[in-house]
């Protein structure tokens, strides 16, 4: 699941109790530390998107019982981290309908449609059906005993902490990026916005400070691929935000 979709596998066959009566296939934890409910589906006909919905509001009233699933799997310290606003859908199936294609347009929800393929034992494709756009933001979500600290470490703060320089060299890269692809999906996340196809390839985070202020880049890259320089350098054993070894430190255009 996490070399496939770059989601870290919590629970299958998921019980959601008495009152909603329902099973969900597979729960999870992205590599941005949102909340993934994975349903799997062999026919088009089937409607797995009302399910995930269904299973999705579930989810967010039973943050508690899901943040001990984590927990109890990951630690507390990727407990403390878990990022609400971005709750996310996946639907796997061998196809979807033009109907299902224009209802994830039409829901302002973090839906994303797979379909697979199977050509043989050992062949196995994957294929984004539908790419969230920009215009899709996180909705508002009563987060059960958030951490204080994350609203001065938001991106949304640091963002309107910046001059309108940082702003504009920040937006020419989140606009770059948008550019590589129809199917790219852009993110905002409590961090940092990322950039995905299926799995995240770009991760930006904004720093407005006094001194210096820059915006870094986090690249899926082996660092043994890269030329080091004074902008660039191998953070695969440091801690930081987004997802990513290789950090870029850009702080104007010509960079």
């Amino acid at each position: 699941m996490e070399a496939f979709l770059g989601v870290r596998f919590l629970a299958t066959e998921y019980s959601t109790g008495k009152t909603h009566k329902g099973r969900i296939d597979s729960l999870g934890l992205d590599e941005n530390n949102t909340p993934v409910i994975i349903e799997y589906k062999r026919q088009s006909n089937e409607n797995v998107i009302n399910q995930g919905l269904f299973y999705l509001d579930w989810l967010l009233d039973h943050q508690a019982e899901f943040r001990w699933l984590v927990m109890d799997k990951f630690g507390k310290q990727v407990a403390d981290d878990i990022d609400w606003s971005n709750a996310r859908v996946i639907c796997i199936a061998a196809d979807f309908t033009k109907y299902d294609e224009h209802a994830v347009a039409q829901i302002n929800r973090n839906i994303n449609l797979i379909r697979y393929k199977l050509f043989n034992p050992d062949l196995l494709m994957f294929e984004l059906v539908n790419a969230a756009t920009e215009t899709h933001k996180p909705q508002p979500v009563a987060i059960e005993n958030q951490v204080p600290k994350q609203k001065k470490n938001a991106q949304r703060y640091r963002l309107d902490k910046s001059s309108p320089e940082l702003v504009a060299l920040y937006q020419n890269i989140c606009d770059f990026a948008d550019s590589l692809g129809d199917e790219v999906q852009r993110k905002e996340l409590l961090l940092y916005t990322a950039f995905q196809k299926i799995k995240n390839f770009l991760s930006v985070v904004i720093w407005p400070t006094a001194k210096e202020p820059h915006v870094k880049l986090y690249l899926k890259l082996k660092p043994e691929q890269v030329i080091i320089s004074d902008i660039v350098r191998d953070v695969t054993n440091l801690g930081h935000w987004g997802t990513g070894d290789i950090e870029v430190v850009v702080h104007n255009q010509a960079d």
